[in-house]
């Protein structure tokens, strides 16, 4: 059975991850900033709805409605964006194992690397 490694193949995978943690932490910072910024809107229009009208209850039940799906929705994005994420960033990595793999094991190992690894085709 074939188990030698690449050497390479550690070092050319860690700069993978610190571009996928870079772009995450990019898009949880610029998030953040525009649902703070949406959430600073709705308080200043709520305020102003409040010193116009005079009422609070009913308008805070409005207000509380709406920064409630605004952080929601902003959490349930990032989750999801995040999960994605992670996910291609493995299957890129798994292609360019396969690949590099196939190579170090040439054509003429092949097919018996592949029934050691998986076992014989059931025709």
């Amino acid at each position: 059975m074939v188990t030698d490694k690449p050497p390479s193949l550690d070092a050319m995978m860690k700069q993978d991850d610190l571009t996928a943690a870079q772009a995450d932490a990019t898009r949880w910072r610029y998030g953040f900033l525009v649902v703070v910024t949406g959430i600073v809107a709705v308080l200043v229009a709520f305020g102003a709805a409040v010193f116009a009208t005079g009422e609070f209850a009913p308008l805070f039940a409005g207000v509380a409605g709406v920064i409630g799906t605004i952080i929601g929705a902003y959490f349930g994005v990032q989750a999801g964006q995040s999960g994605k994420a992670r996910v291609e960033a493995e299957l890129a990595r798994s292609q360019e194992m396969v690949v590099r793999l196939a190579a170090y094991v040439g054509t003429e190992n092949a097919p018996r690397v592949i029934d050691e690894v998986l076992g014989r085709r059931r025709s």
